[in-house]
Formats: C-alpha cells, structure tokens, sequence
C-alpha cells in the first residue's frame, strides 16, 4: 500500500457567490484538499452533506432560511458527521459560542482568511506593505 491519504473532502456554503469562490480557489490551490460541493443556505447544505459525505463543512453563520447554526446541528446529527468549521463576517463572541455549542470544530471570521498575505498592510506592525 502506498500510505497516501486522498484529498480531504470539503463543502462550501456561504450565500454569497463571491465567497464561495474565493473559498474554492483556496481550498483547491491545495494538494490535500479537494471541494466536493458548494451551497448557498442551511437547507442544501444539509441535504449535500449527507449525499457528498465530506471531510470537512465550512459554513456561514448568517444566511436565508435556515442559518449556518442550525444547519450545523442538523449536520452533526447525521452519523459519521464531518467537521465543521463556522466562518462568518461578524466577530461576535456570541456566534463563536454558538457555533461551538452546536458542536463546530472552530470558528473563523473572514476577515482573517485574506490575514498574512505578502503586501497586505496588515502584515507588519507599521501597517506598511511588506
């Protein structure tokens, strides 16, 4: 046997169709990650998590109809439930809470993800470009 794992599978959901693909183009620039599926509410998210049967779910937090909490507790319902990591635009302490009650792995606000690229003024302490 070769020992190699094959590519964490991962599911997007987000409503907003620019996160999403900005998501996938990270996600798939990595050799050990691969995107199964996307959705765009909580209801989708659900059901392709349990037809895809990924690694790993990310999810908004805020979106139409069933939010990113009550997707996540529908998902980790389902057995041999993925990961979950929570990602959001709002970094309120209450959604982190939240999300790890409902039994997310982590959280992340989205501001972080473009956090410690090369000439991103937020890369030194002197807010100057690197």
């Amino acid at each position: 046997m070769s020992g190699a794992r094959p590519p964490y599978r991962v599911l997007i959901c987000d409503d907003q169709e620019l996160i999403r693909v900005a998501l996938r183009m990270v996600i798939d620039s990595q050799p050990d990650l691969t995107v199964v599926g996307e959705a765009a509410d909580g209801d989708t998210v659900v059901a392709r998590g349990a037809a895809l049967e990924p690694d790993l779910v990310l999810i908004d937090v805020r979106m139409p109809g069933v939010d990113g909490l009550a997707a996540t507790r529908r998902i980790l319902a389902q057995p041999a439930g993925p990961k979950i990591l929570v990602v959001t635009t709002f970094d309120v302490d209450e959604y982190a809470y939240g999300a790890l009650r409902a039994g997310a792995s982590g959280f992340l606000v989205k501001d972080a993800v473009g956090r410690g690229r090369r000439g991103d003024p937020g890369d030194r302490p002197d807010g100057a470009a690197g």
